[in-house]
């Protein structure tokens, strides 16, 4: 029986803007936003760089080290990590450190036999020896970067590992003829002593494709043994992918249709590099020239100013509370009070808690957020309900690719989440400077308001079924609400079929509104 979850085809589209300082990259499926990533254009330490690192100290009680490779923070680096070759590794960059090309060559360079797991990392490092090391995850906080030195390489369809001679496919492709059709493949380009994972996307491609991959992967180890002689720690022998190209390679596929970038150099580069991936895919890269920002004209401003912050609400007024401390992330699941009277009050909680996980799983990915995350959803008495919510959340976090586990829910209405974190967590401002106290507190971002009113409104008249509502708010609320022939007061009434009338108040600070019901008395929410 087959019990693998099948992922809806969605139409992917990335939008990138690019100024001096930094590229901010956002993906978009089926017009939401689902990721958004910031790039510093001087961006060093990136998940996939190799540097060359010096041992700044043993730690035995841990069994791990200090390394130096030149950021603020020494990195960490354990035993563990090492990799089961690190005795060849460390051979081969000292032959390449003295210029031995000739010894150095991998065909034929003589691998060590793979180390004891429970060995100790004193046995093979001491301070002050340099060694090649890869960033597994980015300095987050306080803490320096976390590296490896099982060194790899991610192309498009396999991943490439130096000392080793095992070919592996990934589980998701399930077809046993296609599994062992690839490793054919594979062991006829197979270098020497280079092992190989075979991607889930090198499903049904031929030899060229992959051997075009791996060419490509060798010539980043190349690159290593030519910076490595004469090179002294710390330094950097070569770098990963920015990140635009590093997201291309791993999600475009068939149901991405449009990649849009405002600059004319960075045009250039994913267009090429996209030509090299996936030549057939070559014309969906196009320039923006619009005169208004690219992401205004995408409507993907208004979505990130929506999706940030302390409290994000989801449609029929349910809302979450996302709190972030030093050890953990806790999202509060809330229904704003806005349930359906005909419904049980536990049907009310299933369906909220349903609606919460769909969007949960959207801010785990919008927000990068990983390391331990704890969701309190509304609580549940039936164990046939938190099943359905956990299968619920499964579901959409099928969708996310970073690594995760989800454990079901307790009865107390806890879930508990664990997310791979390698990089710090995304964070967008979105509070504004207030215009009544001139920066001394802050609001909610105005370009939201409106939506707010609209979802209020939506609320009285359809779930509340009021007749008729009035809208108090400031005179330049006023304006805007009213303004045209066929104003946004007009389209609201349209799309309700009901009375909407707009008051203006003097005395209302520029974001503070009132609802009236059709006898003049005020609606409490």
């Amino acid at each position: 029986m087959d019990n693998t979850t099948t992922v809806p085809t969605v139409n992917r589209e990335l939008v990138i803007s690019s100024d001096v300082s930094e590229v901010n990259i956002v993906l978009l499926e089926d017009k939401q936003l689902v990721e958004f990533h910031k790039e510093q254009s001087n961006s060093n330490f990136a998940v996939g760089d190799v540097y060359l690192g010096r041992i700044k100290k043993i730690l035995p009680g841990l069994n791990a080290a200090f390394v130096d490779i030149g950021s603020q923070k020494d990195a960490f680096l354990h035993y563990l990590d090492l990799g089961p070759q690190i005795a060849s590794l460390i051979n081969y960059s000292k032959l390449a450190q003295e210029g031995k090309m000739a010894q150095a060559s991998m065909a034929k360079f003589k691998l060590s036999n793979d180390v004891d797991k429970a060995g100790k990392i004193s046995d093979f490092l001491q301070a002050g020896d340099q060694i090649p090391v890869q960033i597994a995850k980015e300095p987050i906080n306080t803490k320096g970067p976390r590296i490896s030195a099982e060194i790899s390489f991610a192309g498009r369809y396999i991943v490439l590992v130096p000392f080793a001679n095992r070919v592996s496919v990934s589980q998701k492709i399930r077809s046993s003829e296609e599994r062992s059709r690839l490793k054919k493949l594979i062991q006829s380009i197979r270098p020497n002593n280079f092992g190989v994972i075979i991607r889930t996307v090198a499903e049904g491609k031929k030899v060229e494709d992959l051997q075009a991959d791996m060419q490509y992967l060798l010539g980043k180890w190349e690159q290593i043994t030519e910076s490595l002689y004469g090179s002294k720690a710390p330094a950097k022998l070569v770098s990963e992918l920015d990140r635009t190209s590093a997201m291309l390679r791993d999600l475009l596929n068939e149901s991405f249709n449009t990649i849009t970038v405002d600059n004319q150099s960075l045009y250039d580069e994913i267009k090429s590099y996209i030509a090299t991936i996936a030549p057939q895919k070559a014309d969906i890269v196009k320039l923006y020239k619009g005169k208004e920002p690219i992401f205004e004209h995408y409507g993907v401003a208004k979505q990130v100013k929506g999706s940030f912050g302390r409290i994000v609400t989801i449609r029929n007024g349910v809302y979450l509370i996302i709190e972030h401390t030093e050890a953990m992330h806790v999202i509060d699941v809330n229904s704003g009070h806005r349930l359906n009277k005909e419904a049980s009050q536990e049907d009310n909680a299933l369906a909220v808690n349903l609606e919460a996980a769909v969007e949960i799983a959207r801010q785990l990915r919008l927000r990068d957020m990983g390391g331990i995350i704890i969701v309190d959803f509304i609580d549940m008495h039936d164990a046939k309900h938190r099943k359905q919510l956990f299968e619920k959340l499964q579901e959409e976090m099928a969708k996310d690719r970073a690594k995760h586990t989800i454990l079901p829910a307790t009865k107390f209405g806890l879930i508990q989440i664990t997310r791979q974190r390698v990089r710090p967590e995304t964070e967008v401002t979105v509070q504004e400077k207030c215009p009544v106290c001139d920066g001394k507190g802050k609001i909610r971002p105005s370009m939201i308001y409106i939506d707010e009113i609209e979802n209020n409104l939506k609320y009285l008249l359809l779930d509340q079924n009021e007749k008729e509502v009035t809208v108090q708010v400031h005179p330049f609320v006023y304006a805007y609400l009213t303004k045209g022939f066929i104003s946004i007061r007009r389209k609201w009434m349209w799309k309700y079929h009901k009375k909407i009338h707009i008051q203006e108040v003097k005395s209302f600070h520029i974001l503070q509104s009132c609802y009236l019901d059709r006898n003049g008395e005020e609606i409490t929410f």
